[in-house]
């Protein structure tokens, strides 16, 4: 299981996907965290609310110029760098046998975006994502929900995740886990295990 966000993807440019957000499209991160995230990101996180539907009010509030498709499109593409050596990486180990599947925290828009925009669904064998699941690393409902899906005990599975949270939690449900923070080689990661 490999996470997304901080292992397999990064904004362009390094920072934040939001970092240009007011030069290049005119809307203050500062408000779209107060009027969108704060109060709407737990919800569309979890797929119990859609993105586009909980953003299209809070942009006619403090954005009237911006529509939900632009704001959304710039957001996924300005947070869309692949980490290609991890992939090359990743893709000698599948090409041994080792199923690969990605296990991160997206809602329904981007976790399509990144499996078919990004073209993942070709480098792994599945997704698995909090809104789909309902619920989000570091809760165990949220491993338990792999498990079932996959078939895999708790002793077949690992995560490499950049959060020590996320991997704590799946080593706490029995799974193998690895801290990635892009210095060390995986292999050198894979020999802890």
């Amino acid at each position: 299981m490999v996470d997304v966000d901080g292992v397999l993807v990064h904004p362009h440019g390094g920072g934040h996907w939001s970092d240009r957000l007011e030069a290049d499209l005119g809307l203050s991160r500062a408000d779209l965290d107060r009027a969108f995230f704060a109060p709407h990101w737990q919800d569309v996180m979890l797929g119990r609310a859609d993105l586009h539907e909980r953003l299209a009010p809070v942009l006619a509030e403090i954005a009237p110029h911006l529509t939900t498709g632009r704001l959304v499109d710039y957001w996924f593409a300005a947070d869309a760098r692949l980490d290609e050596a991890l992939l090359g990486d990743l893709a000698v180990l599948r090409a041994g046998g080792l199923a690969l599947h990605l296990a991160t925290v997206q809602e329904h828009h981007r976790a399509r975006y990144l499996w078919e925009t990004l073209g993942l669904k070709a480098r792994f064998d599945a997704m698995h994502y909090a809104a789909d699941l309902g619920s989000a690393k570091p809760d165990p409902a949220f491993y338990a929900a792999i498990e079932a899906r996959t078939g895999y005990a708790p002793l077949e599975l690992a995560l490499l995740d950049d959060r020590p949270a996320n991997v704590a939690a799946a080593q706490a449900r029995g799974w193998g886990g690895l801290i990635w923070d892009g210095r060390r080689p995986l292999g050198d990661l894979l020999a802890e295990l």
